[in-house]
């Protein structure tokens, strides 16, 4: 089956007309299906059978960057894995604050809570760049979890740390300063690089990173600005720079271990 991607009027579509807005990808020849499949982090080591009861249950569909996959408030349960593509994970209230939780890729999953409880969706997901998704029922999904040890393990261990990651946010919103829940946030999206220094490419949008720390964008800027002047880190096209990333660390845990004063070497950036 297959239609036309509606972009600029899906969004205010009603979930089951929004789902049937999103173009229709044809599945792979079934070799090559249950390949992709068996690929998947979740479904590793799972039987030929098992996979292939799986696969027969699934439907392919592919979205536009900026098209929303699913919004908060649906009453749907399909779980979706990334086989193509990048979705960002976003919470927002009635006010239009919204709070970027995160972002998926080529291999991840989403929708699972849903499946499991039941209850309307509590995030919206959009694609960030065009997306080709393996999508199941909920009750597919739970067939297969509750059948496969392996499965029902490693679902469990990712809602574990997904929990655990919650928990640390948390106490950062309650604890730390602006300046140090984005310090918090650079570390994480950061990779190492050469002489010690970790590099964020490409740089998130300063509306973006606010979103990830709950606050504005104009604070992030200013943060930023001064960490710049500090030496501590290098702002440009190509990507940040963290330059000390072990001071940087120093003022997170300094705070969390209850000192009310970073390191005064903070300030003085490199040396």
């Amino acid at each position: 089956m297959s239609g036309t991607v509606i972009s600029a009027d899906r969004n205010v579509l009603p979930p089951r007309l929004r789902a049937d807005a999103a173009t229709y990808a044809s599945p792979p020849p079934r070799d090559s299906m249950l390949a992709t499949v068996s690929r998947l982090p979740l479904l590793a080591g799972v039987s030929a059978e098992r996979l292939a009861e799986f696969a027969a249950r699934t439907r392919w569909q592919s979205y536009a960057a900026g098209e929303t996959i699913v919004d908060i408030g649906d009453a749907t349960s399909d779980v979706f894995f990334i086989i193509e593509g990048e979705v960002r994970v976003v919470v927002r209230t009635a006010f239009g604050y919204e709070s970027v939780l995160g972002d998926l890729g080529k291999g991840d999953f989403f929708g699972e809570i849903a499946a499991i409880d039941g209850i309307p969706r509590s995030a919206s997901v959009t694609a960030l760049v065009h997306a080709r998704l393996c999508v199941v029922q909920g009750s597919a999904f739970m067939d297969l979890v509750l059948s496969s040890p392996e499965v029902g393990h490693r679902l469990l261990r990712l809602l574990s740390s997904r929990l655990r990651n919650k928990d640390e946010r948390l106490i950062e919103f309650g604890v730390l300063t602006v300046r140090q829940r984005m310090i918090a946030e650079l570390l994480r999206l950061s990779r190492a690089r050469p002489q010690g220094e970790r590099v964020i490419t490409p740089p998130p949008q300063q509306h973006i990173l606010a979103a990830r720390i709950g606050t504005r964008r104009e604070s992030v800027s200013r943060e930023m600005a001064e960490m710049s002047r500090s030496g501590l880190i290098t702002v440009g096209r190509g990507g940040i720079v963290l330059h000390r990333p072990e001071l940087l660390k120093a003022e997170i845990e300094s705070r969390l271990q209850g000192s009310a004063e970073p390191d005064r070497s903070m300030k003085a950036g490199r040396s």
